[in-house]
């Protein structure tokens, strides 16, 4: 590994973060127990009017833990989460570790051919759900290796009268209406915690080595991937997010929890990370920019981990000058580009601090950011963290790039995976000499800052050319009148590939292809101008708010097969 003094970036750490953190080896369910003991009475999140202290959710947990003990979920057991943000996906999280299990996250979008992969892939032996995902979880049961499903609703911890006139209000906004015949391998959420012990259970847990989270790749190229996380992982990233953000003070922020906790950024980042320094989350189920807005305001948060569409959306609110947003201290955008134009609004509006991260499922997630209190460049995804080592391997050369020079970037650090479920294959692929291959390209300045050009697999090739998707979506970016922009190549005769530009104009806003073009042509090369453009009123996206550049490059496959 590179020695302290061949770090560059180490010259532009403020000295208040370290170069290197001696790093607890504890299991993660010790930050809820931790949090439970020194803040007992703090609250631990705020949920549609509901609230519950710390010890409560300690308290819970561990009732779930004695319930899943129960059902014969021993240490190493799978057990699946299916749920939207909620109490219960908090407490299901710290309860499957507190009996020893390991956690499964489940996207709640899957359909059952996603579920059924995950659950047999896993082994999992118990799945946590909501009531609304339950039908398709019921159909694949049979095919899976999942001996009891545990059900709940999001009224379930909800105030009264919000719990009663709640289902009436889902019912009427998705259509479903789910009636449960409960059975001895169909339970109750609340009846398992209500018969629950509150009583610690011993298990022997090697943070270094015992896995915490089995959590699936978005499968891009091919069925999804379990990342084997442990809990030392985990443990790792956490601190080094605490590090990095210095000035947040224990028991002292309000961080706002839109992001997926099913998803490992918003894990990390907004769950474990409050867990650890005992914040109050304010626990919002899905993205809705005007619920944000009010939410940061009523509740004076001072965090807002989120996506560069979750900024782009609280931007283009029409009433977001009617909030009083001055409370927020720091967000880091994650999971996808964060256009400069969206980074310098958001800052204008709030007068805190926006800066992006980098970091992958494989990562547990971040290994680079930037700063959020010192220098930062224009463009950059910032500087790695402690005990991080990123280099970039020339693809000209195989050896290590100089730089400045483009090629794929490689991680080694204490947060990087145990490697691929079942999968030693993958695993050995993905590392090459202990270092984690990411399929992102990019490159490293003089200064030890670093830029993502594109992901490997993004890259449009030309008339022998290679273009990078990024560099024309931030130009169109900065076009008045965009929204959201996503770049793919589609097939061309003449060029192999050439560049296409799927646009969302901002509301009321009319667009037009000879706008765009000429705005393109004062900033890029004309080979990277896109040939052709598409408006469309949205664009795919996962839960997390990234856009889906998979699906869309699969759109235009289809279309040129006929």
């Amino acid at each position: 590994m590179t020695t302290l003094t061949e770090k560059p970036w180490f010259e532009s750490y403020p000295q208040e973060i370290p170069k290197s953190i001696d790093y607890e080896e504890q299991t993660l369910q010790y930050y809820l127990k931790r949090a439970a003991r020194d803040f007992p009475e703090k609250t631990a999140f705020h949920f549609m009017g509901k609230e519950l202290t710390y010890s409560a959710v300690y308290e819970e947990a561990l009732k779930l833990a004695d319930q899943l003990r129960s059902l014969g979920v021993e240490k190493g057991d799978r057990v699946a989460v299916m749920l939207a943000n909620s109490p219960q996906a908090v407490i299901s999280y710290y309860g499957i570790l507190l009996a020893g299990g390991v956690v499964v996250q489940t996207n709640p979008l899957y359909v059952e051919r996603e579920i059924e992969h995950q659950m047999t892939d896993s082994d999992a032996k118990v799945m946590i759900c909501l009531d609304l995902v339950y039908p398709r979880v019921a159909k694949v049961k049979e095919k899976t290796p999942l001996t009891h499903i545990i059900v709940t609703g999001i009224k379930d911890y909800l105030p009264f009268p919000k719990n009663k006139i709640y289902p009436f209000i889902q019912k009427k906004n998705t259509g479903i209406k789910v009636d449960i015949t409960y059975s001895s391998t169909l339970l109750s959420f609340t009846e398992l915690i209500e018969k629950g012990r509150a009583e610690e259970i011993p298990v022997d847990v090697n943070p270094k080595e015992d896995l915490a989270l089995l959590q699936y790749t978005g499968g891009t190229t091919g069925p999804a991937k379990g990342v084997m996380l442990t809990h030392y992982n985990l443990v790792v990233n956490t601190q080094q997010c605490e590090e990095w953000m210095y000035k947040l003070q224990p028991g002292e922020e309000v961080i706002i929890a839109a992001l997926p906790f099913f998803h490992v950024y918003g894990m990390t980042t907004v769950m474990n990370l409050s867990v650890r320094m005992a914040f109050k989350m304010i626990i919002i189920p899905k993205f809705d920019p005007k619920e944000i807005l009010k939410s940061i305001e009523k509740h004076k948060a001072t965090l807002y981990p989120g996506a560069p569409t979750m900024y782009i959306g609280l931007l283009n609110h029409p009433d977001i000058k009617k909030y009083d947003l001055s409370s927020i201290k720091a967000c880091i955008s994650g999971s996808a580009p964060l256009p400069v134009e969206v980074q310098t609004k958001f800052e204008e509006v709030t007068n805190g601090r926006l800066v992006e991260g980098y970091g992958l499922t494989e990562t547990s997630p971040v290994a680079i950011s930037n700063l959020l209190w010192g220098r930062r460049k224009q463009g950059s995804i910032g500087l790695p963290w402690p005990d991080t080592d990123v280099k970039v391997l020339s693809a000209e050369s195989g050896e290590e790039a100089a730089p400045n020079e483009v090629g794929e970037l490689m991680v080694k650090g204490p947060q990087v995976m145990k490697g691929y479920w079942k999968q030693p294959e993958a695993t050995q692929a993905s590392f090459m000499e202990g270092w984690l291959l990411t399929g992102d390209m990019g490159y490293m300045d003089e200064e030890g800052f670093f830029y993502i050009v594109d992901r490997k697999k993004d890259m449009i090739i030309a008339g022998g050319f290679n273009i990078y998707p990024r560099e024309i979506e931030e130009v169109l970016y900065e076009y008045e009148g965009v929204q959201e922009v996503c770049v793919i190549g589609v097939p061309d005769p003449y060029r192999g590939e050439t560049v296409k530009a799927f646009v969302v104009p901002k509301e009321g806003v009319e667009l037009s292809e000879d706008a765009l073009d000429e705005h393109c042509r004062n900033y890029l090369a004309s080979f990277k101008v896109p040939q052709y453009y598409e408006f469309r009123e949205e664009l795919p996206k996962t839960m997390v708010g990234k856009i889906l550049r998979r699906v869309l490059v699969e759109e235009e496959r289809e279309k040129h097969k006929k």
